[in-house]
């Protein structure tokens, strides 16, 4: 398993570089910026380089305005911005793009979530073949009620998935979205064959693994047994990141082992 941190890679190269990290997942909407110029965005990629990891996943896809449900989707300039963030990401060496962005997919008040469903499966299917042409996976972010409307969970996320039938549109478990929702590690047996992406952080207040104590093995058991051995990635909060990502990394591989990682 392969750990990585969704940071800024420009803003926190040096504790990055400096940690037992395998790899970087930044921000779509920051540093691919795909609606800014590509000037911009070389400039970003120069930068990045300091943190001396690898960029291979990238968060935050499409912005709270860019809806994706609803009333109105303005679907010619979704997919124009999924072509160039698709760009972006292949010269950046990023296979992994996280398909959450709660605020461009939450459901307006009175919306049928049976026709947001439709829309988002036809949107996905759309991406499918862009992502397949540069190389990229757009995994689907199930996220907690507290923070969105709409696919809240991982069996939610796969019925999406397994609609769309395309190679390039897979699943995220992210542990805390799963534990603020009360979701058992059953279903990550369920839905194994279709995880590309992992997040996790404690369930509380977001924290890194190793600052409440939250016991993660059962999800990380069920992800062995489901043959998932591919990333993991800290989205969690920091109150010092150069002091206390190091501790961490060694508690969330402390529980990896002991699951049989």
């Amino acid at each position: 398993m392969l750990i990585g941190l969704c940071t800024s890679a420009i803003a926190s190269a040096k504790p990055v570089a400096s940690a037992a990290l395998d790899y970087v997942e930044e921000n779509v909407q920051s540093f691919l910026a795909p609606e800014a110029p590509v000037s911009e965005f070389d400039q970003r990629l120069s930068q990045a380089s300091a943190c001396a990891r690898n960029i291979v996943a990238a968060n935050c896809f499409l912005p709270g305005a860019l809806k994706c449900t609803g009333p109105k989707i303005d679907e010619i300039r979704i997919l124009a911005y999924a072509g160039e963030a698709f760009r972006r990401a292949r010269r950046t060496g990023i296979d992994t793009i996280v398909f959450g962005s709660g605020g461009a997919r939450a459901l307006v008040d009175g919306f049928s979530p049976a026709q947001a469903s439709e829309q988002f499966v036809s949107l996905l299917t759309k991406l499918g073949p862009i992502a397949a042409r540069h190389d990229v996976t757009l995994v689907v972010e199930p996220l907690n009620r507290g923070e969105c409307n709409f696919i809240n969970t991982l069996d939610e996320g796969a019925e999406i998935v397994r609609r769309v039938d395309h190679p390039n549109i897979r699943l995220l478990a992210d542990l805390f979205h799963m534990l603020r929702n009360d979701e058992t590690p059953d279903a990550i047996r369920r839905h194994g064959d279709l995880l590309a992406h992992t997040h996790i952080a404690e369930k509380e207040t977001r924290s890194a693994p190793g600052v409440k104590g939250d016991d993660f093995r059962p999800f990380l058991t069920a992800l062995r047994a489901a043959g998932y051995d591919r990333r993991m990635s800290l989205e969690c909060g920091f109150g010092n990141l150069a002091a206390e990502l190091t501790e961490s990394l060694v508690a969330l591989r402390r529980q990896l082992n002991d699951v049989g990682y």
